[in-house]
């Protein structure tokens, strides 16, 4: 197979990757949507719940975008107050991680079986009908990975890549390529899934992997600020509150991430698992640095909003 062909066919894989991770994402929103809306209006009165909440619900629907941008929606519209939505947007960030620990533990095997499985379940007419569907896309995306990894192997010895990693070795090169691949593909998932499979077949050193996947942290950002462009002035304060976390952290992180990736590195016992657990440490970070930060934050939104917008996002105290 040619280079073209093989870069190609994983451009393709990737394609269907997305395609289920969006597939299964939609399915538990349409199923869902409600009780998410409903636990995100009443379970944020403290910040730790509300950070739980973001945390756990990104963590089933696999997927911080949709998360992040019905909170940005939810704030819009004065059903959410600014402050529950920072603790939200953090716990988003740390709930995306999953998706990285599903790609660590090698799980492909599954995909041709769940794929069957929510086949089959999606034909009978019964209450197994309306969970057809999210184990079809589930097995689907395991599926994927699984075709991805067997795709990024005969790219090792390809002499283009070698060089493209030689001039891309550079850390902050690492971080803003990530961040790109993440805001092109509207998916952080894709940047660390992808990376993870290139340091498990030995294409990509985990080293260098890292700042790919703080970057794609960055570039997650990029659809609730989408969202928020049309909303009002509160709901864009939330959007750009969940690119300062992210970008605030990474710019900490930056003079370090060379020792912090060799440390990682070091711990784990797998280099697909060593950018998991980079993912979880640098987005629980920077959780630890914001979360006692919410309320000066909130104050310093309200203080420049309309009496209406400001009442939004001023709550009482938490």
């Amino acid at each position: 197979m040619s280079s073209v062909s093989a870069v190609l066919t994983l451009v393709a894989v990737v394609v269907l990757f997305l395609y289920g991770l969006q597939g299964f994402t939609q399915q538990l929103r349409s199923s869902g949507e409600s009780l998410l809306r409903t636990s995100l209006q009443r379970l944020t009165a403290h910040r730790w719940s509300g950070f739980m909440v973001g945390a756990l619900a990104t963590a089933v629907v696999q997927s911080s975008s949709a998360v992040t941008a019905l909170t940005v929606a939810l704030v819009d519209a004065s059903l959410l107050s600014f402050r529950a939505s920072l603790a939200v947007l953090l716990g988003a960030n740390v709930g995306t991680t999953a998706t990285a620990w599903l790609v660590s533990f090698k799980l492909g095997g599954l995909g041709p079986l769940l794929i069957v499985l929510g086949a089959l379940a999606s034909a009978l007419p019964l209450r197994l009908r309306a969970a057809g569907k999210p184990v079809f896309y589930l097995g689907l995306i395991l599926f994927a990975l699984d075709l991805m990894a067997a795709q990024v192997q005969p790219l090792r010895d390809q002499p283009w890549l070698s060089n493209w990693l030689a001039t891309a070795s550079a850390p902050w090169l690492g971080v803003l390529s990530g961040l790109l691949i993440t805001a092109l593909v509207q998916s952080s998932s894709v940047t660390t899934g992808v990376a993870i499979l290139l340091v498990q077949q030995g294409v990509l050193p985990a080293e260098a992997a890292i700042p790919m996947v703080v970057g794609a942290n960055v570039g997650s950002t990029s659809t609730a600020l989408i969202v928020s462009m049309t909303l009002g002035a509160v709901a864009r304060a939330t959007a750009l509150a969940n690119l300062l976390f992210n970008a605030v952290g990474t710019l900490i992180l930056l003079p370090f991430l060379v020792p912090f990736s060799r440390a990682v590195v070091a711990f784990a016992n797998d280099p697909g698992m060593a950018l998991a657990l980079a993912h979880l440490l640098f987005n629980v970070g920077i959780s630890a640095l914001f979360l006692p930060m919410l309320g000066p934050l909130s104050s310093l939104v309200a203080s420049g909003q309309t009496p209406a917008s400001a009442a939004a996002a001023r709550p009482p105290d938490q």
